[in-house]
């Protein structure tokens, strides 16, 4: 196993963890604007070959590039907690080897934080029980 580095999400919005309809969810605690950043995606960081292995155990794998992935499965990584939506209000972006979730769309205080997770990762781990958004 290589060296792991640790990313602590830093959010640039108050945000909080509570029940949603697909179990627990990450929510906006105050207006969030468009196009603005809302919380880093943390985890340890990981190399590729390592995110290879723990793939098949481990749905919080995020491939950042042919080099790093982000393990973001520990409990503190509150953004482990952004739900799957087709019609997203959230993006991910990578910025260097990190991960900055964004607003696509004004986010009102008290909605849930959402982002679209992939056409493969849709189809591996969401089709086959059934989208809930």
């Amino acid at each position: 196993m290589t060296q792991r580095i640790k990313r602590v999400p830093e959010p640039f919005f108050p945000v909080k963890v509570k029940r949603s309809s697909a179990g627990l969810g990450l929510f906006a605690e105050v207006d969030i604007p468009k196009g603005r950043r809302i919380i880093e995606y943390g985890g340890w960081l990981i190399s590729t070959k390592e995110g290879d292995e723990l793939e098949d155990r481990n749905k919080y794998i995020f491939n950042i590039n042919t080099r790093w992935d982000l393990d973001g499965s520990p409990r503190w990584n509150t953004t482990r907690y952004i739900n799957h939506a087709c019609r997203p209000n959230s993006e991910a972006m990578t910025i260097g080897n990190r991960i900055m979730i964004t607003s696509r769309k004004k986010i009102a205080a008290g909605e849930e934080i959402t982002y679209d997770y992939g056409k493969e990762y849709f189809n591996g781990y969401i089709k086959p029980f059934g989208c809930r958004c």
